[in-house]
Parts: C-alpha cells; sequence; structure tokens
C-alpha cells in the first residue's frame, strides 16, 4: 500500500500501523480510529465519518494485501465501537466490506472477518434487522468452514444473531422465508444444522408465524430429516415435531392442499431400504394421517396421489409396524370422506372452514419448484402429482379417475402385497356402494381384472373381489341398456349362451347380510358376470377344482342363490366342453347339496308345488343331464323317485367308467348324511315309495361289492316289510307321499337325458378313435 496517499482524517501513523502484521499494533491503531470517530460523533460530523469508514473499507478491508484487509476489519470494528447507537446510521457501508472478507481465501483473515461483524453486530443490536438476509447469507456459508477456528466464531456471532431475532418484534419473516427455503436444500451437514437451528429458533418466537411458510419449507425439512448425521435428523424430527403440533391447535389457518403433493412425495416408499429414508416415510405418513383427519374433503382432489403413497405400505412387515399402522389410518380415514354427495353432478358447496383450508398457493411457482427439487433429490419415479383446486371451483370434488387409475395400476401389479390388494378391492366395493353412477363408467375396464383376481392365493383376496363383483353385478346403476356397454370383453372369452337365457331372471330372495344395501335384483353385469366366471372355470380347471365351490358358495351368500344356478344353468346347457359342463355340474350339484347357503334353495326343491320351482327344477334338470348321477341325485333331492328310478334303469346303456362309479358311491354317502334325513324316513312308507326302494336297489345292483355297496344294502335291509307297515283303511292314500306335480313333462326330460347321453358318447368315441388311430397307422406301415 502506498503510505504517502492521504488518508485523512486518518494520520500516518495510523495508516502505518494498520498496515502492520502484528496484531497489538494493529489494536492500538483500532484504538486510535475509534477516539477519532467518537470526536467527529460529539461535533456530529456525518461526512467525516462516512470518509473514515469509506478509507478503512475500500483502502483496506478491500485490499490485496491481506494486513492490510486485517486491519481494515478491526477499524471497521472500532468505528461502530464509537458509533455505539448510531451505528445503524452507517450498517450498510459498515457491513458489506467485512462480508466480502467472509469469501477470503485465509482462514485467518475469515476469522478476523467474524470478529469484526460480532462486534457490529453486537453493538448495532435490533438495528441489524433491516440487513438479516444478507449477515444470514454469509453465516450459512461461514457454517460449512472447515476451519475449526472460523466456524468457532460463526457460532458466536449465530448466537449473538439468534438473541436478537428473539427479543426484537421487528424481525422481516416475509423477506427472509425466499432466502431460507433456497439455503434448506443444501446437502452439507454443517449448513443443514445452521439451517434448522434458525428454523426452530423463529419457531419458538411467539411474534414470527413461521406455520404461513411451511409450504415453503416442507420439502427442505424432509430432505435434512434424511441426513447422515444423527443429531441432524434428531433436530429436524423435533422441529417437524414443534409444527405438527402447531398445526393441531390451528388447523383454520393451515395451508392444507399446499403441502399435500409433498407429502405424497415423501410417503413413498425408495427403492433402497435404509433407516434415513424409512425415518422419512413413517414422518410424512404421519403428517398425513393428520392432516386427512383434520383438512377432511379438502385432501379429496389429492386422494389419488395419497393413495399412491399408502397402499404399498399396507403390506409391509413388522419392521415397518409404525408406518404400515400409519398407513392404515390414513387408508381408513381417506375412504370415510368418500360420500355419496360424490355421485352427483356438482358437489355440496363446502363448509367456511374448508373454504378458507381450500386456498389456492400464493405462487404456484413456488409450489411446483418445491416438489421438483424434492424429486430431483429423492429419485422417486413414476409419481402421480395433483394441481391444487383453483379459487375458480369453490366446490371440493373427488379425484375419482384418479383413484380408479391407481387401483386398477396395483390390481395388475403381480407384485402387489396381499393387504394391499385387500385395500384395493375394499375401495372398490366402496366406491360402489358411494358413487355407483360414476363407478360403472370404469366398469369394463375393472371387469377383467377383478374375473382374474380370482385366481389370486389368499382366500380374504378372493372374498373381497367376490365382494366387488357382486356390489357390480346387483347394482341398480349397473341396470343400463346402453349400446356397447361392457362390449370390451374379449368375444372369444364367453361361452355361448342360449337365446332363451337371454332374458333375464331377475331375484327374487335377498342378498346375504354383509351385501350392500343394493336392490337384490340384477342389472345387465350380472348374466355376463356368469358367463366370464363359468369361462373362468373352463380355462383354469385347478381353480374350478381348488377354489370353485368356495367361489360359488360365496356368491349365494352375497346375491340370491337361486339365479346363481338357475344362469348357470342355461349357459351350461349350450356348452360345447361336454367334459367341463359333466365336471361343472357335478360341483354345482354338490354344492347344492351339502353347502349350508344353499338351505332355501334345497328347501324350495323339495317341495315342486308352484310354477316358479317347477320351471326352476326344470332348468336346472336340463343341464344336469351333462351328469347322469347329479341328475338322480337332483331327482332325489326334489323327491321325483319314479323319475330317478327311470333314468337308473337306463344306466344299462351308458358306459360305466370308475369315475361313474365313485360318483355313485358318493350319491350313497350323500344319502347316508343329515341332507337326505326326509328320503330316509319314507323308506318306513313302503306302499307309497315304492319307487324310492327300486331306485336305491338299482344303484346297489350299479355297485361293485365295495363299502358303498355295504352300507346301501345294509339301509335296505333295515326297510320294513310292507304287510307291517300297511296303514289302516281309515288311513288309505292313494299315490305316494309327495304328488307329481303334473305340470312337469317327464317324458320330455327323458328323451333330453336321452339326447345329452348320446352327445356324450359321440364325443368319448371320437376321443377314442383318436387315441387308436396313430397305433393302427404304425401296423399298416408295418405290415
Amino acid at each position: 500500500m502506498n503510505t504517502e496517499k492521504d488518508f485523512s482524517p486518518l494520520t500516518p501513523n495510523i495508516v502505518r500501523a494498520l498496515n502492520d502484521k502484528l496484531y497489538e499494533k494493529r489494536k492500538v491503531a483500532a484504538l486510535e480510529i475509534e477516539k477519532l470517530v467518537r470526536e467527529f460523533v460529539a461535533q456530529n460530523n456525518s461526512t467525516q465519518i462516512r470518509h473514515v469508514i469509506q478509507i478503512l473499507a475500500t483502502e483496506f478491508a478491500l485490499s490485496q494485501h491481506p494486513h492490510s484487509r486485517k486491519g481494515g476489519l478491526i477499524g471497521l470494528a472500532a468505528c461502530s465501537i464509537a458509533l455505539g447507537k448510531d451505528s445503524g446510521l452507517y450498517l450498510k457501508e459498515l457491513i458489506e466490506p467485512v462480508l466480502t472478507c467472509f469469501n477470503d481465501s485465509d482462514s485467518r483473515l475469515r476469522y478476523y472477518a467474524c470478529e469484526a461483524l460480532y462486534n457490529i453486530v453486537k453493538v448495532a443490536r435490533g438495528a441489524v434487522l433491516p440487513h438479516f438476509n444478507v449477515l444470514f447469507d454469509g453465516l450459512s456459508k461461514l457454517a460449512a468452514d472447515p476451519d475449526p477456528n472460523v466456524k468457532s466464531g460463526s457460532e458466536l456471532l449465530d448466537r449473538l444473531l439468534k438473541d436478537i431475532v428473539t427479543e426484537s418484534n421487528k424481525f422481516d419473516l416475509v423477506a427472509f422465508v425466499p432466502l431460507l427455503r433456497e439455503r434448506i436444500y443444501s446437502n452439507n451437514q454443517y449448513a443443514r444444522q445452521f439451517i434448522i437451528s434458525w428454523i426452530l429458533v423463529l419457531e419458538s418466537v411467539p411474534d414470527i408465524n413461521l406455520l404461513d411458510y411451511l409450504p415453503e419449507i416442507l420439502d427442505g425439512l424432509f430432505q435434512i430429516l434424511g441426513d447422515g448425521s444423527k443429531e441432524i435428523r434428531r433436530t429436524c424430527e423435533v422441529v417437524l415435531g414443534e409444527f405438527l403440533k402447531e398445526i393441531k391447535k390451528n388447523p383454520s389457518s393451515v395451508k392444507f392442499a399446499e403441502m399435500a403433493n409433498i407429502l405424497v412425495i415423501h410417503c413413498q416408499g425408495p427403492d433402497e431400504s435404509k433407516l434415513t429414508n424409512d425415518l422419512i416415510q413413517l414422518t410424512a405418513m404421519t403428517w398425513m394421517r393428520e392432516f386427512i383427519q383434520l383438512a377432511g374433503r379438502v385432501v379429496l382432489p389429492y386422494s389419488s396421489g395419497i393413495l399412491t403413497a399408502v397402499l404399498p405400505c399396507l403390506s409391509y412387515d413388522d419392521r415397518k409396524k409404525s408406518t404400515k399402522e400409519a398407513a392404515s389410518a390414513c387408508n381408513h380415514s381417506l375412504m370415510k370422506l368418500v360420500t355419496p354427495e360424490d355421485d352427483e353432478e356438482e358437489a355440496a358447496p363446502p363448509t367456511e372452514t374448508q373454504t378458507q383450508e381450500d386456498s389456492p398457493p400464493k405462487t404456484q411457482d413456488i409450489l411446483d419448484n418445491s416438489l421438483n427439487a424434492s424429486q430431483d433429490s429423492v429419485g422417486f419415479s413414476n409419481i402421480s402429482f395433483f394441481a391444487p383446486t383453483s379459487t375458480d371451483r369453490p366446490q371440493v370434488t373427488l379425484d375419482l379417475d384418479g383413484i380408479v387409475q391407481v387401483l386398477d395400476r396395483h390390481l395388475h401389479d403381480s407384485s402387489t402385497g396381499m393387504m394391499t390388494r385387500i385395500a384395493v378391492l375394499k375401495w372398490l366395493y366402496h366406491l360402489y356402494i358411494k358413487t355407483p353412477r360414476k363407478m360403472f363408467c370404469h366398469t369394463d375396464s375393472l371387469f377383467p381384472m377383478l374375473l382374474k383376481t380370482l385366481s389370486d392365493e389368499s382366500d380374504e383376496v378372493i372374498l373381497k373381489d367376490l365382494e366387488v363383483l357382486a356390489e357390480i353385478a346387483s347394482s341398480p346403476a349397473g341396470q343400463t341398456d346402453v349400446p356397447g356397454s361392457c362390449d370390451n370383453f374379449d368375444s372369444k372369452s364367453e361361452l355361448q349362451v342360449p337365446a332363451s337365457a337371454k332374458t333375464a331372471h331377475p331375484g327374487t330372495g335377498s342378498k346375504g347380510t354383509d351385501c350392500s344395501p343394493s336392490t337384490p335384483s340384477m342389472n345387465s353385469y350380472f348374466y355376463k358376470f356368469m358367463i366370464n366366471l363359468l369361462k373362468r372355470f373352463s380355462m383354469e380347471r385347478k381353480l374350478l377344482e381348488m377354489r370353485g365351490a368356495f367361489i360359488i358358495r360365496q356368491l349365494c351368500l352375497l346375491l340370491n342363490a337361486e339365479n346363481i344356478f338357475h344362469s348357470m344353468a342355461d349357459i351350461l346347457l349350450k356348452e360345447e366342453d361336454l367334459k367341463f359342463a359333466s365336471t361343472m355340474v357335478q360341483t354345482l350339484n354338490t354344492i347344492l347339496l351339502t353347502s349350508a347357503e344353499l338351505f332355501q334353495l334345497r328347501n324350495q326343491l323339495k317341495d315342486l308345488h308352484t310354477q316358479e320351482s317347477c320351471a326352476l327344477f326344470c332348468c336346472l334338470y336340463r343341464s344336469w343331464c351333462h351328469n347322469p348321477v347329479a341328475t338322480v341325485s337332483l331327482c332325489f333331492l326334489t323327491q321325483n323317485y319314479k323319475h330317478a328310478y327311470d333314468l337308473i334303469q337306463k344306466f344299462g346303456d351308458l358306459e360305466v367308467t370308475v369315475d361313474f362309479l365313485m360318483e355313485v358311491d358318493k350319491l350313497v354317502q350323500l344319502i347316508e348324511s343329515p341332507i337326505f334325513t326326509y328320503l330316509r324316513l319314507q323308506l318306513l312308507d313302503v306302499e307309497n315309495n315304492p319307487y324310492l326302494i327300486k331306485a336305491l336297489y338299482g344303484l346297489l345292483m350299479l355297485l361293485p361289492q365295495s363299502q358303498a355297496f355295504q352300507l346301501l344294502s345294509h339301509r335296505l335291509r333295515c326297510v320294513p316289510n310292507p304287510e307291517l307297515m300297511r296303514p289302516a283303511p281309515q288311513s288309505k292314500h292313494s299315490g305316494s307321499s309327495k304328488p307329481v306335480p303334473s305340470r312337469v313333462d317327464y317324458r320330455e326330460l327323458l328323451q333330453h337325458f336321452d339326447r345329452v347321453q348320446s352327445k356324450h358318447l359321440e364325443v368319448r368315441h371320437q376321443r377314442a378313435g383318436r387315441a387308436e388311430h396313430p397305433d393302427r397307422r404304425r401296423g399298416e406301415v408295418s405290415t
């Protein structure tokens, strides 16, 4: 530095001392400057004061010489001390050169800059608040300084500044929030510690309402929550906990809508399973649970995003039990928000509180930037975002299309956990109950996947799936004749349906106690459901074998059992795969005879005294003809013993296979079961039930010497002598105990049985011929 240059009012001795490399000499010069400035203050000579500050800043603090910069810093601090309470008038000139030195490459000089600024701030106190942003910006950089002395000095300055902010009521939070939002995304641990400590301080000041600006910094807080430092995570947890407490105290002033998407992002589990990421997800899920409970229907526009995050968590194991429980609470609370008013064209007007809460973000760019920053840093993919509702739409609208899309995606995903699939099906059932009219717009796209879900490994999933399908098949909203509805099904996936079956068979009973409050009458989807269910059984024989009875029994609880059997019998009547038809009839017959769910239907068939019961018997009979033994058992159930005997007489013309004999064996076992108690008691009335005894003897003659043969033979030996059981003259009866209804044409039924069995015989011969043909050809070649 040129010492000959005129630095007045600074004397040459002061200038020389300020440039000295020794700290003690620079300190002496600072004392002289302090004395000089005090004189100017006493004289009220602000011009000279500014001149001194300018010289110290430009010629010393911003000098190229390091010792000169050190001298300038201590000189500026001395000026501030001398100015005292008047230092506020000159703070801009005092602070700016010192902050510039924060970027110096010399760590000692950065330390002296901290020391100088500490003295300046200590004197000015509350007067520095208008310059808070530049001070905070400088301190945030020093918080990550590698030099421990500089870091220690910055911490002292930081504590001083926090004390000033805490005791002042003039802090400009509006001007500070943009800077805070920018700095909060720092990845440096020390910078994060600095940021989070300041948020904690500002949150504790009663006069500062940081909650209004929480949407601006919430995403950054969740980023900090994933820091590798346990201390930083703990401090961040405390900050988020304090915010959540305040939200619970003042929900009416919370901007729920602006923070919903931020929580959705952080509720979604990361690809890698790390402790810090688990903490973020658990905290975000806890916040989401509180938001749904506090905000109510305000969060409905974000429901699809919420479900995207919540549903996978429901399948977590005990290692993430807390997250799973929070997700379950979110799911339950969100489901309760969907009401029948969401099925209307225009939702009901929101309440005063909802209107206030459902306000748009102050600046959409702020939220978008926050979301983008979070997405980039966390690395999530395929995240659904939904724009907040605008002020032009006063009501809260359910995002039904988005919800259905999310639910459908989880059903299609083979990796979806069992509890998640159950929750998805519960949602679909709930939506069909609460918003049936709108949901039926999505039925064509959902229906194939719901049918496929019947092959799920879990019984509980199948039960929920059947509830949804039953609701679709019985809901009044599905009673439509709109062309093209449900026409998206593959034509190859439908069984051949008889023309007579096109007429609907409305249910006359009521559904089970666990069904929806819909009318029991079936809609246009019921018959499509039956067609495609049978097609699925035909394509997946293992499903029929393992779960067929279970599925049909549950459907009989959920829907009208008579409708189910009537429709399936109609469809099977024209089934081209005769082997499947026989197997399906055998399954239906076993269910009819043994299931407690079919008790009412069995009682209806026992007494063929009404037109309806006779029509049902005839409908079942025609399809039951695919399986001779099942047809006989149906006649036993309906007490048509003469017709059963006539059918058994025809068994001599059939091909008696091992499977056939096994079915006869099972029928004998059924006759000994409680279902046929009435039949066994009728053996006492020998005179009036001769064809029952003949039919049973016919079955006995079909059986080989087996356990079933011995069982039935022993039963028939118990039949009493007809002479002993002859009734008194006044009690004579003509005919059987159960008169055969004249409205049933049994001759036509026998002819139908013959036709069906002829088809079965023809198919078996064709199969046998195809099996023998290769041997015949090989023999010809050999000859």
